[in-house]
């Protein structure tokens, strides 16, 4: 009997639910907290060797599973066991006025490798953004409306041809994978050999944690209808976040250097009192704040850090310090950052109150996240290849 999908004129499948909702919001987490400008107008991406070049490679090991899970799903569908190595693993925003026409995945001479595709939705088309339907040119299903949590997996070439329409509203997330028979295409190898470059000198096996590294800036550049403004700043910003960068420490009258040393952020006319070392320290906490809030009103919870009291956070009332002033136009950071229905936990801005706890479960989460990095990362080298422990403490 040949395999599933073999002599199929469309070979495709829908994956309903496939993704937990609790791993939706966890990946859209780490994609607004460290997302770089994509490689289409309006698309934003974050990839698995920027997330290690940026100081946050314990943030891999959440994709480890999910990887592993849809490999052997394609295998299972096309009759390729153990023939498939994933050759690119991102997650992937669309914007306001992003779209693309009929393509197939491999039609480019540099994408020959891809195989096959897989895209998981994270959030909902109606709910978290409009418009972004995708569409197959020929066969059935023949249109797909996103819903958090679902998966469609096909063939990468002509077989496939597909296109997606203009998001109208919100921004559109999806976490996507390539797979290829091509093991010169091997992503583990390349990402295992990035985190052998960054281990440490003294002997020890596994990448050492450290803070977030803000990639150059023009990586973080959003150009915008003739101006633009850098996302960092852009995401805070929607959030009613104000940015005061330390004093001691302002060297430049550059806004964007500016956003590269230790700065406070602050709310109206008060400021937090706790300092972060950078940007993107700063806007991993507050995205982590945003995640963990989404649950906790989620389940009737008050408490963004269960089991733990809630403490004041100290601020200070300030009239004579001023914040960053741009970069960028804060009216089109507006529309291309804000939620599609404004129903959100953000939607009032956020509260200053909870970044204490917030501050002490992201550290918690992040040493959690590091213990299973360093555990797994030496059998990665051995047996060069990415699988998650069957007693690693953190899966899909």
């Amino acid at each position: 009997m040949p395999p599933e999908g073999e002599g199929e004129a469309h070979p495709r499948l829908l994956l309903p639910g496939f993704l937990p909702q609790s791993l939706c919001k966890e990946l859209e987490f780490i994609h607004r907290s460290c997302c770089a400008v994509g490689y289409r107008p309006g698309v934003l991406s974050t990839t698995l060797s920027h997330l290690i070049a940026t100081g946050c490679a314990h943030l891999v090991v959440p994709f480890v599973p999910v990887r592993e899970r849809l490999r052997e799903k394609v295998e299972e569908r096309f009759g390729c066991e153990f023939e498939l190595f994933v050759e690119f693993t991102g997650l992937v925003s669309w914007c306001k006025g992003a779209s693309i026409g009929w393509h197939s995945d491999d039609n480019r001479p540099y994408l020959k490798q891809r195989d096959f595709a897989a895209v998981c939705y994270l959030n909902s088309c109606g709910k978290d953004f409009t418009g972004g339907i995708f569409h197959f040119k020929d066969g059935s299903p023949d249109s797909i409306i996103p819903h958090a949590g679902d998966a469609v997996i096909y063939t990468a070439d002509s077989q496939n041809i597909h296109s997606v329409d203009e998001v109208i509203d919100g921004e559109r997330l999806t976490l996507t994978l390539w797979f290829t028979r091509d093991k010169t295409h091997d992503e583990d190898a390349k990402l295992i050999s990035l985190l052998s470059e960054r281990s440490p000198e003294n002997g020890e096996t596994s990448p050492r944690p450290t803070l977030p590294i803000p990639a150059p800036n023009s990586m973080y550049w959003f150009p915008h209808q003739g101006s633009g403004f850098d996302i960092r700043w852009g995401r805070l910003h929607i959030l009613g976040c104000n940015i005061y960068p330390l004093a001691s420490t302002v060297l430049s009258d550059d806004p964007l250097e500016q956003l590269m040393g230790p700065l406070q952020l602050g709310k109206g006319k008060e400021i937090f009192d706790a300092e972060f070392r950078n940007i993107l320290h700063a806007l991993q906490i507050v995205q982590f704040y945003s995640w963990k809030t989404s649950g906790v009103k989620e389940q009737g919870r008050e408490d963004p850090a269960p089991g733990r009291a809630l403490c004041p956070s100290p601020v200070e009332r300030t009239s004579s310090r001023s914040p960053v002033v741009g970069p960028g136009d804060p009216q089109a950071a507006d529309p291309v950052l804000g939620s599609a229905t404004g129903d959100d936990v953000w939607s009032n801005g956020f509260d200053l109150a909870g970044l204490r706890n917030a501050m002490v479960a992201w550290e918690e989460y992040v040493r959690a996240l590091d213990e299973v990095l360093r555990r797994s990362f030496p059998l990665w080298r051995t047996h060069e290849i990415m699988f998650p422990l069957s007693d690693a403490g953190h899966s899909d």
